[in-house]
């Protein structure tokens, strides 16, 4: 039995928007569960060169990733109803501001000055005349913090709490550990919650304006994707709670990475410890939903096939898109194999022919060029009219928008 309050530590940096995101409901998450809240800053580019030499990912997004990333921040901070702003001078460093909080003694009440400085009003952090500007505001001795920014043992203090978050696993920001059960991102906070004894969900959003429901969503998905699977075996239950239809779009995952500048297997040029993470993190929601999960022997998929027997069942290409996924991910099945494929599929002589037609073909690849296109950059993408939504943990933001929500950040895909 645990013996007095649970802990939870937030490690963050000021330059990640979804750190600042988290800090705008973690006191309140923390004050509701009666965990015991640890602020914990560390030097998030430090922590990248750590790991296997990674950079920061905000240097190094391709251009398709990057607008859904900014896309994405913005509808959360819409919904969550806080103000965003990203600077000019974005990623900026922040190395003296995490010193100077380190320095104050009172970190929550910096740390809100100072994400607010970047993110609020979207000023350069890297300035120490912002810095102090925000601290003064706050209440603190602005010239004195940034002094002892500069003692030594001040830098250490952000070295070793570096090296902490290093040590615990922590690849990215926010980080928070319930104990020691690490959740990244602020959009995990309803798992934190839970971990803490809440069931209700922490994650509401302010009651957007609605407007029409569009009445349909696409979703562009490969089999080779264990993000897909749980997609795809959401959808349906979002569809019928809004009335929505879906349209099953299968799509080349490997041949739009390679067109996009991406990684054939994205899990695997990732640190090792954000893919055990990942791991874990489909387990979660596998468990969540009660949804069959394993990680299949086959992995990375040769997926071609499946897809064009998918597209190859015409109007039942949601039962058969279904029923192979959970063959792969459920039952750890190789559809690559066409005699697999037969057993799978009481139709799959007749598919696996169609299959091989110039039309099918011709139609996997045109869906291909289409995610493309519109600026898919990873599965599943949910389309509701212009806007993507990517990773079945968007789910709830597809939901939205399928009762008819238009979030600011919209509009049409790139050209």
């Amino acid at each position: 039995m645990q013996d007095g309050p649970v802990k939870l530590d937030f490690y963050f940096d000021y330059s990640c928007p979804y750190a600042y995101l988290a800090s705008t409901r973690i006191q309140e998450l923390a004050e509701k569960t009666g965990a015991e809240l640890s602020y914990r800053p560390f030097l998030l580019g430090g922590l990248f060169r750590a790991l296997d030499g990674t950079p920061s990912e905000a240097t190094t997004l391709v251009p398709a990733r990057a607008l859904h990333n900014g896309l994405d921040m913005l509808r959360w901070a819409e919904l969550w109803g806080v103000p965003l702003r990203m600077p000019k001078t974005h990623p900026n460093r922040t190395v003296t501001a995490l010193r100077a909080t380190l320095a104050s003694g009172d970190v929550p009440r910096a740390s809100k000055a100072l994400f607010a400085a970047y993110w609020a009003e979207g000023r350069d952090l890297a300035d120490p005349a912002v810095i102090a500007e925000a601290l003064a505001a706050a209440g603190f001795d602005a010239s004195l913090l940034l002094r002892r920014a500069e003692a030594p043992e001040v830098k250490q203090e952000l070295r070793e709490r570096t090296d902490e978050a290093l040590r615990r696993g922590v690849f990215g920001a926010p980080a928070l550990f319930v104990e020691n059960e690490l959740y990244w991102g602020q959009d995990r906070l309803d798992f934190v919650a839970r971990a803490l004894g809440e069931t209700a969900s922490v994650l509401a959003f302010s009651p957007p304006a609605l407007g029409t429901p569009p009445g349909e969503v696409e979703i562009f998905y490969d089999f080779s994707s264990p993000f897909a699977y749980l997609g795809a075996l959401r959808i349906d239950a979002v569809a019928a709670r809004t009335g929505a239809s879906v349209r099953w779009r299968p799509m080349l995952l490997g041949a739009l990475f390679r067109e996009i500048g991406t990684p054939d297997v994205p899990l695997f040029s990732f640190p090792s410890a954000k893919q055990r993470y990942l791991r874990r993190d489909l387990e979660r929601f596998a468990e969540r939903f009660d949804i069959p999960f394993r990680f299949p022997s086959t992995f990375p998929l040769r997926s071609v096939l499946a897809l064009r027997v998918a597209l190859a069942a015409g109007p039942h290409i949601a039962e058969v898109s279904r029923r192979l996924f959970r063959a792969v991910w459920a039952e750890d099945q190789d559809v690559s194999d066409s005699d697999v494929l037969r057993r799978i599929l009481n139709d799959a002589p007749a598919l696996v022919d169609r299959a091989s037609s110039a039309e099918v073909k011709q139609a996997l690849r045109d869906n291909t060029s289409e995610a493309q296109r519109r600026g898919v950059c990873g599965a599943p993408t949910f389309a509701v009219g212009d806007d993507l939504y990517w990773g079945q943990d968007r789910l709830d933001l597809v939901e939205l928008a399928l009762r008819g929500w238009r979030p600011q950040a919209s509009g049409p895909a790139p050209a």
